[in-house]
């Protein structure tokens, strides 16, 4: 129904033989005329995560490395009417063009993703995927970048300078600046943790909200916070994190609506949660989750 053998050979078809093809689909994309619709929220499917190397959900570590299986999943969930657009590096945003599945949606792109997903550099998160002047180019509605904090890391520094420089950029052509700020720390072993408290995110959220020039154009990507209190901390619309699914769909969506009824919250941005849900029905894990905004806003 989605994407049939005919429709997926034919995509393999224009990747060879036609790369003209891609910027001919940026360019005949029927564009929304703003974000937000009149229901006044906004509600993306993330699928950068490959870009970066992260691969994993639950127990499979190579869960969204088939590209078939990730684009047909995406498919399912963009022809549901609630779901705004997608939030995607630059591949997959030309194969979903491609399929003609992103007219009248909104079409974040996503800018760094150089930080790979267990490297010693992860912290260094170089911009390798879109910048300001190509997302200009190719007409799409802003730019995400992924900043995360370490204090006992000198990698977070360029990241923080480029992340500004981009805000800056963005802004001086009118597109969204999603900034996505996740403050980490190192255990025992080394290993990445992610700072769950409210200090933490709290501060996370003011460094973010000062980058760059101007804030005008900036929108912050938090994860659902224990305390809705930390969403106080900034007037910039926020949109929320569904983030890596706990294995239980409904604690999962209880936590989002929580934070989705604060005032500062515009929309919801989820992933892997609701591509690849336990049961694999991801029409009913997205309309699970767009009953919950709609609720909750």
């Amino acid at each position: 129904m989605y994407l049939t053998d005919a429709r997926w050979r034919e995509l393999l078809r224009i990747r060879a033989t036609d790369p003209g093809a891609v910027e001919r689909a940026y360019a005949r994309r029927v564009r929304r005329p703003t974000l937000m619709p009149d229901k006044r929220t906004l509600f993306l499917v993330a699928a950068d995560h490959p870009a970066r190397g992260a691969l994993e959900v639950g127990a499979d570590r190579t869960a969204m490395a088939d590209r078939r299986t990730l684009l047909e999943r995406l498919l399912i969930a963009l022809s549901n009417e609630a779901v705004d657009g997608v939030l995607g590096s630059p591949d997959v945003v030309e194969e979903l063009l491609l399929l003609g599945a992103l007219n009248d949606k909104v079409v974040i792109g996503s800018m760094n993703r150089g930080g790979l997903a267990g490297a010693e550099w992860e912290i260094d998160d170089r911009f390798t995927g879109y910048d300001a002047a190509s997302l200009v180019k190719y007409r799409l509605d802003g730019g995400k970048m992924l900043l995360r904090l370490v204090d006992s890391d000198p990698g977070t520094v360029p990241t923080l300078h480029a992340c500004a420089q981009a805000v800056s950029d963005l802004a001086a052509h009118g597109l969204m600046a999603m900034v996505e700020p996740l403050p980490y720390r190192r255990d025992e072993s080394g290993a990445l943790v992610m700072s769950k408290d409210a200090p933490a995110l709290s501060r996370a959220i003011t460094v973010a909200s000062g980058l760059g020039v101007t804030s005008a154009y900036t929108w912050l990507k938090i994860p659902a916070p224990d305390d809705n209190s930390v969403l106080d901390a900034t007037t910039l619309p926020v949109v929320v994190l569904g983030g890596i699914p706990s294995g239980d769909p409904a604690a999962d969506l209880t936590a989002w609506g929580s934070a989705l009824t604060h005032d500062v919250v515009r929309g919801l941005v989820v992933g892997r949660s609701l591509l690849y849900p336990p049961d694999g029905d991801v029409a009913a894990a997205v309309d699970a989750a767009a009953r919950v905004l709609k609720e909750a806003r």
